[in-house]
C-alpha cells in the first residue's frame, strides 16, 4: 500500500522495511530514505528486523549445539551474533545513557556527556553485567535457539512501542531520536507489538509446548515493561529520547526476556 505524506515523496511498501534493516542491522540495504515519513513506517517494521537477527542467533545457537560445543561457548556465541549485526550501537546507547544518568548533572549537560564517543566508568560496569546477564541466561535456558530468537525480535518490538505518537518526544531536535521519536501511529504500533509478542509466543510453544508459550509471553511482558521504565525515566530525566535512548531500551528488554526465559525455561 502507498501513502503520500503532506509535502512529502510517496511512501512504498519497501520503505518500511528497507528503514528499519538499514537502522537496525549492518545489513547492505540500498535505497534506504532517512525522512520522518519513512521512519513512521520503518520503526513499524522494527520486530521483521529484531526476527532477522534473532534467527541468525538462533542459528548460531543450533549449529553449536549440534557440534556439542558446550553451554558457556554456545552462549558467548551466540550472545556475539546481536551485538555484531547491530553494529554494536545498542550496548554502545546503553553504556552512554548510564553514563549521562549516572552523572548526577543537568539535563543539557547530562545530554552532551551521553554525545560523547567516550566511556565512562558507569558504562563500562553497566555493559560488564549486561553482557554476563546474556550470556549466563542463554547458558541456562532450555532452548538457547529460542531464547536468542524470542529476545532478539522483543527488543526490536520495543523500540516499534517507544516511537509509538503518544509516546515520549525527542530530547533534541537533531539526530535519530528526531527522526523516528513519536513518528509511529499508535494501532500500527499496537499491531505491530502484538504480532511480535504472537510470534514469541509460537516459537517458545515449537520449543516446549505450552510452557514455552507462556515463558515467551512472560518475557515479553516484563521485557517491554522494563524498557518502557527506562524510556520514562529518561524522558523526566533529558526531557524526551534520543538514539542512544532508544538502543538502550532495546538493550535492556533482550537482557530482561533472556533473564526471564532462563528463571522460567532452565
Amino acid at each position: 500500500m502507498n501513502a503520500t505524506p503532506p509535502g512529502g515523496p510517496r511512501i512504498t511498501i519497501t520503505d518500511g522495511p528497507r528503514f528499519a534493516l538499514g537502522a537496525l542491522t549492518v545489513l547492505p540495504v540500498r535505497g534506504v530514505r532517512w525522512d520522518r515519513a519513512a521512519a513512521g513506517v520503518g520503526m513499524a517494521w522494527a520486530p521483521v528486523a529484531g526476527l532477522v537477527v534473532g534467527a541468525a542467533a538462533a542459528a548460531v545457537a543450533w549449529f553449536l549445539g549440534a557440534l556439542d560445543a558446550g553451554p558457556a561457548l554456545t552462549a558467548v556465541l551466540t550472545a556475539a551474533v546481536p551485538a555484531t549485526l547491530s553494529r554494536g550501537l545498542h550496548l554502545d546507547g546503553l553504556a552512554d545513557v548510564v553514563d549521562a544518568l549516572g552523572s548526577g548533572r543537568p539535563a543539557g549537560e547530562a545530554l552532551r556527556i551521553m554525545k560523547r564517543s567516550d566511556i565512562g566508568p558507569f558504562g563500562v560496569v553497566t555493559l560488564v553485567f549486561a553482557l554476563a546477564a546474556q550470556v549466563a541466561a542463554l547458558a541456562e535456558a532450555a532452548s538457547p535457539p529460542a531464547a536468542a530468537l524470542v529476545a532478539a525480535l522483543v527488543s526490536r518490538a520495543a523500540l516499534t512501542w517507544a516511537c509509538r505518537a503518544s509516546g515520549p518526544p525527542p530530547a533534541r531536535p537533531e539526530g535519530l531520536g528526531a527522526t523516528v521519536a513519536r513518528a509511529v501511529p499508535v494501532p500500527a504500533a499496537v499491531l505491530a507489538v502484538a504480532a511480535a509478542c504472537a510470534v514469541a509466543a509460537g516459537v517458545g510453544a515449537a520449543a516446549d509446548g505450552l510452557a514455552g508459550a507462556l515463558a515467551a509471553c512472560c518475557a515479553a511482558v516484563l521485557a517491554l515493561s522494563a524498557a518502557e521504565a527506562l524510556l520514562r525515566h529518561c524522558q523526566r530525566r533529558f526531557g524526551g529520547v534520543t538514539g542512544d535512548v532508544l538502543g538502550a531500551a532495546a538493550e535492556v528488554a533482550a537482557t530482561v526476556a533472556l533473564v526471564t526465559l532462563a528463571v522460567t525455561t532452565g
